[in-house]
């Protein structure tokens, strides 16, 4: 974690005020190492160079604002492309998993085989379009009421590269369907929740916002979202 601090592109964030700071830590060689203090609350700028990823793994997972600005601003972390197909590779897998459970044709004919196959992709599609209509419903939003906290394409790409990250909670959809239960349906609308809470603290974090703004973007992302299922629907398409 710490050389993946000193890797990081451009200014640093103090993890308490959100503060710009010009550096993390300072080496005074022969392995001694000192936190900057930030100036501007007097408090270390990044505590978290010090700790375990393990440590900020579960502090992420608590959607702790210090651990989001920790990894968004402090570390360069470049997996959220990768991250962003697993998750929809789960979603669609999912999606097809129940389509299969819903057909009553066993028939292991090459041809079914295929259209099984095709069907696959589809659910990967059409998890790919609400997954982006989500985003622009959310980048609509913020532009429309915060125009001036997403003036350039860098502020565009790390408000991306945030929501992309904290959907990470979708990969809990694997433990999910392979121990399949009653609760199931319960347990993922709870992974929804959690992703849902997760983007709401990625978007608060990465444009300094109140907690309000950040939820009404994801309300009208999801209207979009739905918007785009039920169009999916009336185009007689299994969702």
């Amino acid at each position: 974690v710490l050389s993946l601090a000193m890797a990081a592109v451009g200014a640093y964030r103090c993890i308490e005020c959100n503060r710009e700071a010009a550096e993390l830590y300072r080496d005074y060689q022969r392995g001694v190492l000192r936190i900057s203090i930030c100036k501007s609350c007097q408090k270390p700028v990044d505590k978290y160079i010090e700790y375990d990823p393990v440590i900020i793994l579960i502090n992420a997972v608590l959607c702790k604002a210090q651990a989001y600005r920790h990894i968004l601003f402090n570390t360069k972390i470049n997996i959220h492309g990768k991250l962003c197909i697993f998750c929809l590779l789960c979603e669609a897998y999912l999606r097809w998993l129940q389509l299969q459970d819903s057909s009553q044709n066993t028939d292991p004919d090459d041809l079914i085989r295929y259209a099984k196959e095709w069907d696959f992709y589809r659910m990967f599609g059409i998890a790919s379009l609400e997954q982006t209509s989500f985003l622009v419903g959310i980048f609509i939003t913020l532009w429309w009421m915060r125009p001036e906290m997403l003036k350039t394409k860098s502020d565009f790409i790390l408000l991306l590269k945030a929501l992309l990250l904290s959907s990470y909670g979708k990969l809990l959809v694997i433990p999910a369907v392979i121990w399949e239960h009653d609760y199931t349906p319960l347990c993922l609308a709870f992974i929804k929740v959690f992703v849902l809470i997760s983007n709401s603290q990625a978007i608060r974090v990465t444009l300094n916002l109140t907690r309000m703004i950040p939820w009404l973007a994801i309300f009208f992302g999801l209207i979009l979202e739905n918007g785009v299922v039920c169009l999916f629907q009336k185009m007689g398409w299994d969702v």
